[in-house]
């Protein structure tokens, strides 16, 4: 009894399109079988057996998919009855029979006391499962990515599946320095092969753009003189 895979799957898929999937408690939730909810989150099944997070009027409490069936459409639950306990019964014997005339005492009679009738009492209902406690969440984890791509450097921000930060450049000193702190050999090797590279490649490009910046200065001293 509970949601079954199928079910799972469709109040994942109602979730993430915003919606919240109506569900009614099992007598494994306790007292509040019988109840609407609306499922308003679905966590990692593998942390928590209870990881189907149902609104139950202000409070928001995680239940497993054992606690919980799909709610029929257009019916709203009510309470729970209660048994009543049951009516004493009414003592056994012959019926009362109609008032005769007062008669005078007996003297010899001897006093009979009639035994007091028992009365059964009920038994006491059984007690219920406690209401379930809402567990704190633990916050999403927080990844920071730094990459090298087309001759620039990246970093970017996320937490869980929320995108906190794109990824935008930053200057190659901003990028060693955040490498620095990462104690692996390893990867401050190939952040400096990568930025020697750079480097060279950057003194190259100077030596090309000094020597036309020459030929050019030549040129027009030329042409200078020849004016």
């Amino acid at each position: 009894m509970g949601l079954s895979e199928d079910e799972l799957r469709v109040i994942r898929e109602g979730v993430a399109a915003g919606r919240k999937p109506k569900v009614v408690f099992t007598d494994a939730a306790g007292q509040i079988a019988g109840q609407l909810g609306q499922v308003v989150g679905l966590t990692d099944p593998a942390e928590s057996d209870d990881w189907v997070v149902v609104r139950f009027g202000r409070d928001e409490l995680p239940f497993s998919p054992a606690d919980l069936l799909v709610a029929p459409r257009g019916v709203k639950a009510a309470p729970r009855p209660v048994k009543a306990a049951p009516e004493p019964a009414a003592p056994s014997g012959p019926p009362l029979l109609e008032e005769a005339p007062a008669r005078r005492p007996d003297p010899a009679a001897a006093d009979v006391q009639a035994e007091p009738v028992t009365e059964t009492a009920a038994a006491p209902p059984a007690p219920r499962k406690p209401a379930r406690v809402a567990k704190p969440k633990a916050p999403a984890g927080l990844t920071v990515t730094l990459a090298y791509a087309e001759g620039e450097w990246l970093v970017s921000a996320a937490q869980g599946a929320k995108v906190l930060a794109k990824p935008y450049v930053i200057k190659p000193v901003e990028a060693m320095r955040m490498v620095s702190l990462v104690d692996v050999p390893g990867v401050q090797e190939a952040v400096e092969q990568i930025l020697s590279a750079e480097r060279k490649e950057a003194e190259e490009e100077a030596d090309r753009l000094r020597a036309q910046l020459a030929e050019i200065e030549s040129r027009l001293a030329e042409l200078r003189d020849a004016g």
